[in-house]
């Protein structure tokens, strides 16, 4: 798919399905993650696939990373343990956060959603679908600590890919000039 299409058509499709994101467009999403900016080479950002049987070991630690899941009902409890199970492949995107005198931490996070955007470009280009998620599991220490991040690690967000399945919403057509100011500087 031509790169400018790509840019100006893609949206987040909620619903996802198999067949199996293949290894070969498992490696050219992270290749592409890799080509986001990164201020001074520090490699801040790493992908964490999750497939397959990981998915619900996954679901479980999501589950018991949240506060009083043991209350909730059986029904909220399948919901959370059912999230990763909403695509093929998940993606966790990490963040690590580590200090430099010319590279804020912003910057860090800002090379990983870049890297994430890259991702979800390159599943569009190659006919597939995805969708950025955070929410409150991704600032979760319980998480963190299931998926073995680092102390310096956080979890900028989860990219789950796969093949649309459902009826994608039309992305509004926005006049760019109610988005874009010229600055002129003041004499």
């Amino acid at each position: 798919m031509d790169a400018l299409k790509t840019l100006l058509e893609r949206v987040s499709a909620p619903q996802l399905t198999g067949p199996d994101v293949t290894e070969t467009q498992l490696q050219t999403l992270i290749q592409a993650a890799l080509r986001a900016p990164d201020h001074a080479w520090l490699r801040p950002s790493r992908y964490i696939a999750v497939q397959g049987e990981a998915r619900e070991a996954l679901g479980r630690i999501f589950l018991q990373a949240t506060p009083h899941w043991r209350e909730l009902s059986d029904e909220k409890q399948r919901k959370l343990r059912n999230m990763p199970l909403r695509a093929p492949l998940l993606l966790v995107a990490v963040c690590k956060v580590q200090s430099h005198p010319k590279v804020p931490r912003e910057e860090l996070l800002l090379s990983t959603g870049a890297g994430v955007q890259n991702i979800l470009n390159a599943a569009w280009a190659m006919g597939l679908g995805a969708i950025w998620r955070t929410g409150d599991l991704a600032y979760n220490d319980q998480v963190k600590q299931g998926l073995e991040l680092a102390a310096d690690e956080e979890i900028v967000g989860f990219v789950y890919v796969g093949h649309v399945n459902c009826r994608l919403k039309q992305a509004p057509q926005l006049d760019s000039a109610d988005f874009l100011t010229k600055w002129t500087p003041k004499s």
